[in-house]
């Protein structure tokens, strides 16, 4: 009989502090997050020392908290995971330690995981018939990136975002509408009640890379709307604002996504990251989809935001593909997809 695979999973690459045991890759027995939103909401965005000091009081009651909830020991896991890039330094730097200095205490092999791969595998979990080959399109505050998954572990970049990502421009546009932070479930909610159609805002297509996206001259499109309508005393409807600003956003998204998806041959089609629990980003992917016969897959909301679970996934196809790291492990802030 195959013995079940216990990964313990670490991840605090920003403001939430999480842990998490996976079974067998899919199979989720606990799946704990202390958030920090309230808490950077004053300042209007996370602020990372104020981070790291967060992570570094909560951690272990976090870590203890996910053990008790799968009601197993340390000594019953198999390997400890955690988060080792990309992401603001100092927080990676408080999970890294600790999952290290739990691993070595247990004698478990520590396996470090880059963070989007955790977000793509967090479909593995929703939507355990899944398997590669697919597409899939991460977004998030700090990340926009179109992918195809060769394989478990295996990852092909086709396009990135060559300014601002999808969410931290949801988190601008929101700031100056007046919205406050964090600013991408705002401007959803906001966005239902407007006309999308309102106003024109462009759509950015980057020349010699058809999978890239550019979302700096939309924020500047919106802000300069703003200004003109201040200047000429005209009133401002922030709802066709932020319908019309999404719009535009969810336009380009699911274009280059599904244009991917056809040129590469593919019948599967996934999102991932923050900015997928978006309704009105769902809702047009899965119409898309619908449309063009794509099967389209998307984790469930509490997995589309930074959590441990999806680490533990992602941790459970490297420890089956045999990679394993070393106590010099270190945080890498700015550690590109498929590097080791």
């Amino acid at each position: 009989m195959k013995k079940d695979i216990l990964i313990l999973a670490v991840e605090s690459s920003c403001d939430e502090t999480a842990a998490s045991v996976v079974k067998n890759g899919r199979i989720v027995l606990s799946n704990v997050i202390f958030s920090q939103i309230a808490l950077h909401t004053q300042y209007g965005g996370v602020v990372p020392e104020i981070a790291s000091r967060k992570h570094i009081e909560k951690i272990n009651q976090v870590i203890s908290e996910a053990l008790q909830q799968a009601g197993v020991t340390l000594a019953e896991i198999d390997a400890v995971a955690v988060t080792y890039g990309p992401g603001l330094v100092g927080a990676l730097l408080v999970g890294v330690a600790t999952a290290k200095a739990l691993a070595f205490a247990a004698k478990k092999p520590l396996i470090g995981v880059h963070h989007i791969e955790g977000h793509i595998c967090a479909n593995y979990i929703t939507n355990p018939e899944l398997e590669p080959p697919f597409i899939c399109l991460v977004v998030s505050g700090g990340h926009t990136h179109l992918v195809r998954v060769a394989g478990y572990g295996k990852y092909e970049i086709l396009g990135r975002t060559r300014d601002d990502a999808a969410g931290e421009a949801y988190d601008k546009v929101a700031r100056a509408i007046g919205l406050g932070y964090p600013g991408g479930p705002k401007i959803d909610k906001l966005a239902k009640e407007g006309n999308p159609k309102a106003i024109p805002f462009p759509r950015a297509h980057v020349a010699d890379a058809p999978y890239d996206f550019s979302f700096s001259g939309l924020k500047s499109a919106v802000l300069n709307y703003l200004n003109s309508c201040e200047m000429k005393g005209e009133t401002v409807n922030p709802a066709d604002v932020a319908a019309s600003f999404q719009d535009a956003v969810v336009d380009v998204l699911v274009s280059r996504a599904i244009m991917a998806v056809k040129e590469f041959g593919m019948n599967r089609f996934a999102i991932a990251g923050g900015v997928a629990s978006n309704s009105a980003i769902r809702s047009a992917f899965a119409e898309r989809c619908g449309q063009e016969g794509i099967a389209f897959y998307r984790p469930e909301p509490v997995f589309c935001t930074d959590n441990a679970a999806m680490i533990g996934s992602a941790a459970y196809y490297e420890y089956q593909n045999g990679v394993r790291h070393g106590w010099d492990l270190n945080a890498i802030p700015n550690l590109k997809l498929g590097e080791r």
